[in-house]
C-alpha cells in the first residue's frame, strides 16, 4: 500500500480519502479547517501541519480544492506540492479547473520530475460517499495507468479522455450538460406543481422513460421538498459555467443554452444563494412564474 497525501477535505474529498484509508492506504490529510483532518484521522487517517509536511514523505498527492488558482496556489514556490514532494511522485489533481491551467500545472510538474495527472470527478456529495463517482483522466498513458488503482479506489468509472487538460475539458461538458438538465428539471416540477399534477408520481414515471437521468434520480426528492443543503453549490457551478463558456469562447464554438443557464445560475448567485445546491435552480423558476415557495 501507498503513502498517500490529500490536500482538500471538504464535501467530496473527506468522503474519498476516507475510501483510500479503507482500501489500506497510509493517507495523510491536510485541510484548511482542522475538523476535517480530525474526522479522517478518527477513520484512520494522519494529520498533516501544512502541505509540505503533508507531500514530503507521499507517494501519490491527491488534490481536491475549489478552482484553478487553489491549486496554483497548491502546487507553487517554497513550501507548495512540487518543491517537496519526492521526485517520481504522483499527483492526481481531482479538483475542477480551467484545461489551460491543467496542461501549465502538468508542464511545471514535469519540471520538477513530478508526474501529473488532472482527474475531475462527477458524482456529486452522493456519488462520493458511495464510491460512484466517474472520473474523467487526462494526461500520459503510464502515469494514467499509475493513477488508476487510486481512482478506483474513489470511483467506479475512471477514463482516460486524452493528454494534460483532456480530463478538465470533458468535465467542463459534464457541467453544461447537468446544468441544463437541472434546469430543464426545475422547469418541470412547476409547470406539473401548477397544473395539481403530484410530482412524486409523475417523477417516478419520467426517470422509467428517455426523460431519466441521474440528475432526476438524485436531485427531484430535494427539489420537490424545497430541501437545498449543497452537495454541490451553486457557487461552485458558477465557477464551472465560466470555465464552460471561456472554453467555448476560445475554440469558437457557440453555446446558446448553456450561456443562457450560466446567466440564471450567476442571478441566482447574485441573490445570495450562492452556498445552496444548484438544484436551488427551482426557486428562480419559481420566481419567474410568480409562485410562491411552499
Amino acid at each position: 500500500m501507498s503513502t498517500v497525501a490529500f490536500i482538500g477535505l471538504g464535501i467530496m474529498g473527506a468522503p474519498m480519502a476516507g475510501h483510500l484509508v479503507d482500501a489500506g492506504h497510509d493517507v495523510i490529510g491536510h485541510n484548511l479547517s482542522r475538523p476535517a483532518v480530525d474526522a479522517l484521522v478518527a477513520r484512520g487517517g494522519r494529520a498533516a501541519t501544512g502541505t509540505a509536511d503533508a507531500v514530503r514523505e507521499a507517494d501519490v498527492v491527491i488534490t481536491m480544492v475549489p478552482d484553478s488558482p487553489d491549486v496554483e496556489a497548491l502546487v507553487e514556490g517554497d513550501g507548495g506540492i512540487y518543491a517537496n514532494a519526492k521526485p517520481g511522485t504522483l499527483h492526481i489533481d481531482c479538483s475542477t479547473i480551467r484545461p489551460d491551467v491543467a496542461r501549465r500545472v502538468a508542464e511545471a510538474g514535469a519540471e520538477r520530475g513530478i508526474r501529473v495527472v488532472d482527474a475531475p470527478v462527477s458524482g456529486g456529495e452522493a456519488g462520493a460517499k458511495e464510491r460512484k463517482l466517474s472520473i474523467m483522466v487526462g494526461g500520459d498513458a503510464d502515469d494514467v495507468a499509475a493513477a488508476r488503482p487510486y481512482l478506483e479506489a474513489v470511483g467506479s468509472t475512471v477514463v482516460h479522455v486524452g493528454p494534460a487538460g483532456a480530463g478538465q475539458t470533458v468535465k467542463a461538458a459534464n457541467q453544461l450538460i447537468v446544468a441544463g438538465n437541472i434546469q430543464l428539471l426545475a422547469e418541470a416540477l412547476v409547470f406539473l406543481e401548477a397544473h395539481g399534477v403530484d410530482t412524486e408520481t409523475a417523477t417516478a414515471v419520467l426517470g422509467g422513460g428517455l426523460a431519466g437521468s441521474t440528475v432526476l434520480d438524485r436531485k427531484a426528492a430535494g427539489m420537490r421538498a424545497r430541501e437545498f443543503a449543497p452537495g454541490f453549490r451553486i457557487d461552485l457551478h458558477h465557477k464551472d459555467l465560466g470555465i464552460v463558456t471561456a472554453a467555448a469562447r476560445e475554440a469558437g464554438v457557440a453555446i446558446p443554452l448553456g450561456a443562457h443557464v450560466a446567466q440564471l445560475v450567476a442571478s441566482l448567485r447574485a441573490q445570495g444563494h450562492g452556498g445552496l445546491d444548484h438544484s436551488a435552480l427551482l426557486l428562480q423558476v419559481l420566481q419567474l412564474s410568480g409562485r410562491s415557495t411552499p
